[in-house]
């Protein structure tokens, strides 16, 4: 049996953490996991009130997030190199003891390209439900326990996904494959059930996108949230690899 390699990339919402999803499955070394701790998350905050079919993810997944660290991510799978999707807004009341066992990735965006979109899902949102200050937190106890992890930037993937996936696999001790650019249009069988609210520019693409800066103002309503969420992200992205 081989040592299984176990990627958490620790995304926000709308960060083009799904793409990346797809890169990874076309790997030949790789299984791909679908924000396995969702429902523990909806299950355990006021999220459940407001996320879209919250219900039917709550009765589908695993709700007990230790349990999901201790069979999913833990666990046995048949290919060396497992990535699994999470937002890190998800560790919610979970002992992070197992981040030693996982090779961790954080994964950002501009609040002034996320916000606008991810409020088109989630009215009115707070900082807690889109990841910037979990981040941080996140960042500050991986390096505690003598981590550096690799952050990326959704610009600057979609700038230049090949450099900037290429590095990513140097840092965290896999071969790039090319194959890491492109996928078929559509749906994948990872997919989580949410993928009908969330996932539908994805599923129109068949590799990264183009960086398009946004050219319609800045909805006033997101301007306070604007502000709590810059001077995380700020933080981030000056240690983000480049394209």
């Amino acid at each position: 049996m081989f040592d299984i390699k176990r990627i958490c990339l620790w995304s926000g919402p709308r960060n083009v953490s799904t793409a990346l999803m797809y890169s990874f499955a076309q790997r030949s070394d790789c299984r791909v996991i679908d924000e396995p701790l969702y429902a523990h998350y909806l299950s355990k905050t006021p999220a459940r009130e407001y996320h879209p079919d919250a219900e039917e993810v709550i009765a589908t997944m695993e709700n007990d997030g230790e349990k999901v660290v201790r069979d999913l991510i833990l666990g046995d799978f048949d290919k060396p190199v497992v990535f699994f999707k999470h937002m890190t807004h998800h560790l919610v009341n979970l002992d992070l003891g197992f981040l030693s066992r996982t090779v961790n990735v954080l994964l950002t965006r501009d609040p002034v390209d996320m916000l606008p979109s991810y409020a088109a899902q989630v009215e009115k949102p707070t900082l807690l439900d889109v990841g910037y200050q979990q981040h941080i937190e996140l960042l500050k106890y991986l390096q505690s326990i003598g981590q550096n992890p690799p952050v990326l930037d959704s610009k600057q993937i979609l700038l230049n996904p090949k450099k900037v996936l290429s590095e990513l696999c140097q840092r965290i001790d896999i071969p790039f494959e090319e194959v890491m650019l492109r996928w078929k249009a559509g749906a994948r069988p990872e997919d989580g059930s949410w993928a009908k609210h969330w996932y539908k520019s994805v599923h129109e693409s068949t590799g990264f996108g183009k960086y398009i800066p946004k050219t319609e103002p800045f909805p006033e309503s997101l301007k306070p949230l604007l502000e709590e969420c810059k001077p995380y992200y700020e933080q981030l992205s000056a240690m983000a690899i480049k394209a």
